[in-house]
């Protein structure tokens, strides 16, 4: 069993929304909603994910850039967007997903969830990620 295949299998498990295996060998659940995880982890050290391999179980262009920028080396996803696939080729993020769709939707299931929406021509990776964690 892959390492990737294993933080998968957790996702599933315990219902986490994110599972971290970080690069000195620690696996790690999460357990709340959008990015907030993902903006703490950073927060408290913005290289704790540098060649982690993740398991989540929505990524979208947000949290692809923040997490391409964090250094992350895989990405497993529950749903992921296409906006997310083309800043993980474009950086050589290695990624899997169980159900691809256009975009991620917002909670109402009315229409494109609002960073999605907000960053979807934003090029720059870099300033997704600042903005995202508050750094200027």
């Amino acid at each position: 069993m892959t390492n990737l295949e294993m933080i998968k299998g957790k996702l599933y498990e315990t219902k986490a929304s994110l599972v971290v295996l970080y690069n000195n060998g620690e696996v790690k659940e999460y357990y709340q909603n959008r990015i907030k995880d993902i903006q703490e982890i950073l927060k408290e050290n913005p290289e704790a994910l540098k060649d982690a391999i993740i398991a989540d179980k929505v990524i979208g262009k947000v949290a692809a850039s923040i997490l391409t920028v964090a250094g992350v080396k895989s990405i497993y996803a529950h749903v992921m967007s296409q906006y997310a696939i083309s800043i993980l080729e474009e950086n050589g993020v290695s990624y899997e997903y169980k159900n691809l769709t256009e975009y991620i939707i917002n909670n109402a299931k009315t229409g494109m969830c609002p960073m999605e929406n907000k960053y979807k021509d934003e090029k720059n990776i870099k300033r997704i990620y600042q903005e995202m964690l508050k750094l200027t």
